[in-house]
C-alpha cells in the first residue's frame, strides 16, 4: 500500500485526529482530561441559554473531583433486601418524629393536600428518609464541582450534564447563590434531595417570597415534593402500596425498589394504616 505523503497525508491525519480528540474530551475516567472538557461544556452551556453571568460565577475554579467518583461507585445500600433496608433506615424515633412534624404542621399539610392531592404522611415520610427532616444536613459538597466532575465522568455523563445544566439555570434565575448551592455528592439540593431539574421544573414559592426554596423554607420543600409526584400521576384519594395506582409516582421519587418500598409503608405507618 502507497504510502500518502505531503498536504494530502496531513489532510487526513487531521481527519483522523478530530474525532479522536472530541472523544477524549467528551468523556474520562481519570481526572486527565477535565479542563479541556470543562471549556467545551461552558460552551454548551451557552448555547443552552446559559448567561455568562451564570456560567462564569459558578464554574469558576472548578476542579475534578476523584472523592465523588469513589462515592458513586460504592452504593451499595441499595444492594440489601427490602427487610434489611427497612430496618436500616426507619426506626422508631424517626417515626416518632415524623408523627410530631405531621401535627405541628398539619395546616400546611392540608392545605397541600388540597392543592396537590399528595397526603401529608408521604412528604413528611420522604423528608424522614432522605435527610432525616434535615436533621442531617444533605450534604455540604459544592453542586458545581460535584455534577461537573460526574458530567465528565463516562459512567453517565448525558444524564449528569443534564443536571449541571439545571444547576446553572437555578442561579440565572436567582433561586440561590453559587455560594448557596452546596449539597449531596451527586448534586441533591437541600433536605428533600431534589436534583437539579427536578427543582427548575417542579419547585414552588409556596411561602410567598418570591424565590423557590428548597434549602430552608418547609413550605416550599413539602409543596415542591407533593408538586413533584402530582406531574407523575398522583392521584387524590388513591393507596400508594405496590401495585396501586400511585406507587407509580413513588417509583419517579427513586428508581430502587427497596425505597419506594419504603416510603410506601414508612407513609402508611404514619398515616395509621
Amino acid at each position: 500500500m502507497r504510502m500518502l505523503a505531503g498536504p494530502l497525508a496531513a489532510g487526513c491525519m487531521m481527519l483522523l485526529a478530530a474525532p479522536q480528540a472530541a472523544f477524549a474530551q467528551a468523556c474520562g475516567n481519570t481526572g486527565a482530561g477535565f479542563d479541556a472538557w470543562l471549556a467545551a461544556y461552558k460552551g454548551r452551556a451557552a448555547k443552552a441559554g446559559i448567561s455568562a453571568g451564570a456560567i462564569n460565577s459558578s464554574l469558576a475554579g472548578v476542579t475534578y473531583d476523584p472523592g465523588v467518583i469513589k462515592l458513586d461507585r460504592g452504593q451499595r445500600s441499595f444492594k440489601l433486601s427490602f427487610e434489611q433496608f427497612y430496618a436500616r433506615r426507619v426506626s422508631s424515633s424517626l417515626l416518632s418524629r415524623g408523627r410530631s412534624l405531621m401535627a405541628s404542621n398539619k395546616a400546611l399539610l392540608d392545605r397541600i393536600e388540597k392543592q396537590y392531592g399528595v397526603p401529608g404522611a408521604v412528604l413528611i415520610s420522604i423528608w424522614g428518609l432522605e435527610t432525616n427532616y434535615a436533621r442531617s444536613s444533605g450534604g455540604s459538597k459544592s453542586i458545581f464541582r460535584s455534577l461537573a466532575t460526574l458530567a465528565y465522568d463516562c459512567r453517565r455523563a448525558k444524564f449528569f450534564e443534564n443536571e449541571l445544566t439545571n444547576a446553572l439555570r437555578i442561579i440565572q434565575r436567582g433561586d440561590k447563590s453559587v455560594a448557596q448551592m452546596r449539597g449531596g455528592w451527586a448534586g441533591e439540593i437541600g433536605p428533600m434531595q431534589f436534583l437539579p431539574s427536578s427543582y427548575v421544573k417542579y419547585a414552588v414559592d409556596y411561602n410567598g417570597d418570591g424565590r423557590r426554596d428548597l434549602f430552608n423554607s418547609v413550605p416550599d420543600m413539602l409543596a415542591s415534593t407533593a408538586n413533584y409526584l402530582k406531574a407523575f400521576g398522583w392521584k387524590a384519594g388513591q393507596p400508594w402500596g405496590p401495585g396501586a395506582a400511585n406507587y407509580a409516582a413513588i417509583r419517579e421519587w427513586n428508581k430502587a425498589e427497596v425505597y419506594q418500598r419504603t416510603i410506601a409503608v414508612m407513609s402508611g405507618k404514619l398515616a395509621g394504616q
